[in-house]
Parts: C-alpha cells; structure tokens; sequence
C-alpha cells in the first residue's frame, strides 16, 4: 500500500519539478545542471509529507504542490553543495556522478545557488490559490529553515565537528538542523495551508521532527552496514571524515534501539488524529526506520 502510495505521489511532484523546470533553456549549463541534480530518483519524502498533510485534511493537491517542488529543490541544491571537495569530496550520488563531476566544480556551485533562489520565486509566483498572509507565512518559514537557523547552520557545526569527538548535545542539534528542520518543513506548512488547529499543528510538528531524527539516525547506520548498490553512494564516509554520529557514540546496537525508540514515539506523536487518517503517516514512519538506501 506505501509503495504504490510513495510511487504515485513521486511521479506527480517529478512530472511537476519538470512542468517547472523545462521553461529554463538559458544559460544551457544552469538549465540542464538543475534537471540533473534535481531528477536523479530521489525518494521526494519532503514534498511527499506536505502533500500527505494536504490529504489529511482533504484539501486539493494543487494549492501545495509550488511549494512541495520548491522545497525538493531546495533538498537537492544542498546536496550538490554537500558533495563539493570543499565538504563531504563525494563522486557519486544516488548511483550517478555527483555535479561537480558532471560538470564542474565552478558550475556546481552555481547550479546549487540557482535551484536555492528559484525555489523562492515558484512559492511566490505558482502559489496562486494560497492567500497572501499564509504565503508570507511560508517563505519565511521556508528561509529560516533552509537558513542559518536551520539547515545551514547544522552543516556548519557538521563541518566544524569533524574529527573531533563532540558531545551528544552537539550531535542533536547538527541532525535537528541539517536534516530534521527539512523534514519538519513541509509538515509545518501543510499545517498552515490546512488552518491545522494548534494541536493538530504540534503533533504534526513533533512526527516530523521525529521522524527526521529516525531519518539521519538511519543514515548514520546504512554509512556503516549500507550496500553501494542500494544507497547510490559509498560507505564508510563518516568514518573516513571522522564525524560524531549515533553509532560512534552509542554504538551501532543501541543505535538501532534508540531508532525503533523514536519511530514509536513518532507514530504516537499522532494519537490526536483518528488512525485511519494518519495510517499513511504511520507507515511512512517504519519505512524509514526500515529502509535500505
């Protein structure tokens, strides 16, 4: 049933990240780097989520679907900023060449900034069903999270900890902020788009928060017991960079524990919701605790 659901919902936000990026032609290299990075198979667990929420409320697809595009957008230029030499050196994503390797360090660069400002202009400009109030609401949510406040500032420490052994505390807030406030993103603002009442608001929030912490603890553990073929990428990075991670704190055992901990907490988190509602929720939940690549 989540498979089918999953597939069903990647293809519709894949057939619109390509509706929005094909009327780019120029410069060629910006144009084509930007469909590379973006459609490459990824899972699009992010705009999946807002699009769950919508559905949870019953509301239509389209007045989130922008926004959805913008937000995997957004998830992708990271990556090719992740994989620069300058921080994580990486060749291959997701079983393909990374884009610095595809088409240049100097370009990479550039296809990175120019997913991360589009985005902006998609909320502002394909958002037509939304009200203005709730759009201004979005974007600035969508700034402080992708921003210094979240994302960004969650790769700063990821990069100012590596070989170091630093404290848990630190390791909670690199995983809050580098992957978990992309996860809560589109959650928070399906919430908004839905005029979720504030309970539903933040038992929506704490899913997606936990589900963003089961997410990375996930990858920390698929970096040591990963398959190159499953996950697109080598393993072993974490080790080779020396950085913090739940099995190198914990163990990869009590890892494991402390991930079926939080997917549980994550499926509870919801008990405000009646369970045929939120079954999908709770799928996706033990399908990242669960999943291979």
């Amino acid at each position: 049933m989540l498979k089918n659901y999953l597939k069903e919902k990647r293809e519709l936000v894949d057939t619109n990240i390509e509706l929005h990026l094909n009327r780019l032609e120029y410069p060629t290299v910006i144009a084509e780097g930007m469909k590379y990075s973006v459609l490459n198979g990824g899972k699009r667990l992010r705009p999946i989520l807002l699009l769950m929420v919508l559905e949870l409320y019953g509301k239509s697809l389209s007045i989130g679907l922008p926004t959805a595009v913008a937000i995997e957008m957004i998830h992708s230029y990271s990556l090719v900023h992740d994989d620069l030499p300058a921080l994580d050196n990486d060749d291959y994503r997701r079983g393909k060449l990374t884009t610095h390797k595809k088409y240049g360090e100097a370009e990479a660069i550039l296809i990175g900034d120019a997913l991360l400002t589009h985005s902006f202009s998609l909320i502002a400009d394909e958002s037509k069903e939304v009200a203005p109030e709730k759009l201004v609401k979005i974007i600035g949510k969508v700034s402080r999270y992708a921003g210094v406040n979240g994302m960004i500032g969650g790769q700063m420490i990821d990069i100012e900890s590596e070989k170091k052994q630093v404290s848990f505390e630190v390791l909670k807030y690199i995983h809050t902020n580098k992957t978990g406030k992309l996860i809560k993103l589109p959650v928070e603002i399906g919430a908004i788009l839905c005029d979720a009442t504030e309970k539903e608001y933040q038992a929506l929030s704490r899913y997606s928060e936990l589900i963003g912490l089961a997410f990375q603890i996930k990858d920390d553990i698929l970096d040591i017991e990963g398959d190159f073929e499953k996950i697109g990428k080598p393993v072993g990075s974490d080790l080779e960079l020396q950085k913090t991670t739940y099995p190198s704190i914990f163990g990869i055992e009590k890892s494991k524990l402390i991930l079926e901990e939080t997917i549980l907490e994550a499926k509870k988190s919801l008990e405000v919701f009646s369970s045929e509602k939120v079954e999908v929720f709770i799928k996706l939940a033990e399908y990242i605790g669960n999943r291979e690549s």
